[in-house]
């Protein structure tokens, strides 16, 4: 039960525009309110009453809230714009620029920085006058100290970016390309400049001909690589697991990529295979079919049931030609290692490259102490991090370079 401060009540006469004012707040926070919506929660408002404050949040709880993940945001934009002193004074603090030194705060929760943006954005400042030039002197600004506000967020932990960040990052994520290099097969086919001689072709040309004219050759037909993302949706894991799918969500649609096929796959405590909702145009139309198809969202985690359910039931479909495999995890799993272990190198063996991506590899400090992670991490070829939008770039460069191992190594030598 949600503990609520003992504030005044809307006014009757103002109950609409209020209840409007409010969903505007959380719109700027990051949660997908309409015109539907806003109009249902006056009405319901009207038919349940506001006479306690418990029954006033609840009611506009069930109305506004749709996703676990909101309810954070939807609590920390009600205390404050139904003028909770004590959340208005703690998130004033939280945007007041202050010196950071020794003994640095850490950051706040993500729900609480857009709840604050949301309510108390304030318009830039107007930049100070710069004095008049006099005549034929040309004013000239130093841009060489100037931060990147893009190269910023590059580097910004998902978790850590707010509401706006967050639109910017899935515009980013929008426009990254995951580049691929071609499979040699073994087929062959027929080139004037191939390095195979056509000993076949050969003879049938001397035999038309009553004679060898010349020495037929063929070379080596190429063919693109299959993508597999195994994308782990569990509590630990859904606040990157959002973006990444959105990651995954652009290399399905991306022309001229070069990969044959981009399938995907979420996990918690159950597979699930997303990949006909991840090929639809509209990002956010994908992702909403991918929630409502995905019932484990923020449960618990099963990796390596997870991962038997997929090699006895998938891997022989999507792997068969030379795939290329993201298992996106990190690694915490519930269950017993040996299974983990085992469905582990039977992926690894399937696939043409295995690559893990970790959300916590951004942490300078990060150990495979857990033990999920010591099992998983001999069985992967690659082991890099996945935790915000410099990362993902650092994918799509990894996977032009088949040696890459990210930081397996590294993290192998701390076992």
């Amino acid at each position: 039960m949600v503990e609520l401060a003992d504030l005044p009540l809307p006014e009757n006469p103002r109950l609409a525009g209020n209840i409007t004012h409010f969903a505007r707040a959380l719109r700027r926070a990051g949660l997908p309110i309409g015109p539907g919506q806003v109009i249902d929660a006056i009405r319901a408002v009207e038919a349940a009453g506001f006479s306690e404050k418990q029954d006033f949040y609840w009611t506009l709880h069930a109305c506004f809230v749709r996703k676990a993940e909101e309810r954070a945001v939807f609590g920390q934009v009600f205390r404050l714009y139904w003028r909770d002193p004590q959340f208005l004074e703690k998130m004033m603090e939280m945007l007041t620029p202050m010196v950071r030194g020794v003994n640095e705060t850490p950051d706040p929760m993500a729900a609480e920085r857009r709840a604050a943006e949301a309510l108390l954005d304030q318009p830039d400042a107007a930049p100070p006058d710069l004095p008049d030039a006099e005549e034929g002197e040309l004013i000239e600004i130093d841009a060489t100290l100037t931060f990147s506000a893009e190269e910023k967020l590059r580097r910004t932990d998902f978790e850590q970016m707010t509401g706006a960040e967050l639109a910017e990052a899935k515009r980013m994520i929008a426009r990254l390309e995951l580049p691929v290099r071609p499979i040699a097969s073994r087929r062959t086919r027929a080139a004037a400049r191939g390095h195979i001689p056509d000993w076949r072709g050969t003879m049938r040309d001397a035999m038309r001909r009553g004679d060898v004219a010349e020495l037929k050759m063929r070379e080596r037909r190429t063919r693109w690589p299959n993508l597999v993302a195994l994308c782990d949706i569990s509590g630990s894991m859904s606040g990157y697991s959002r973006m990444l799918l959105h990651f995954l969500h652009t290399a399905a649609n991306q022309k001229g990529a070069g990969w044959a096929q981009v399938h995907a796959f979420t996990f918690g405590t159950r597979l699930t295979n997303i990949t006909r909702h991840l090929r639809q145009r509209d990002v956010d139309a994908a992702l909403a079919a991918t929630g409502a198809e995905a019932r484990d969202w923020e449960g618990g985690t099963r990796i390596g049931a997870s991962l038997h359910a997929f090699n006895r039931d998938w891997s022989r479909r999507v792997l068969g030609q030379g795939a290329v495999v993201l298992l996106i995890t990190d690694g915490l799993d519930r269950e017993e290692p040996e299974q983990l272990a085992r469905e582990a190198e039977r992926l690894r063996l399937s696939a043409r490259k295995l690559i893990w991506l970790n959300p916590l590899l951004r942490f300078d400090e990060f150990a495979p102490k857990a033990r999920g992670v010591r099992a998983l991490l001999p069985h992967v070829d690659s082991f890099r991090a996945a935790h915000s939008i410099g990362s993902l770039e650092a994918l799509a460069n990894a996977l032009t370079r088949p040696e890459d191992a990210g930081q397996r190594a590294r993290m192998m030598g701390r076992m």
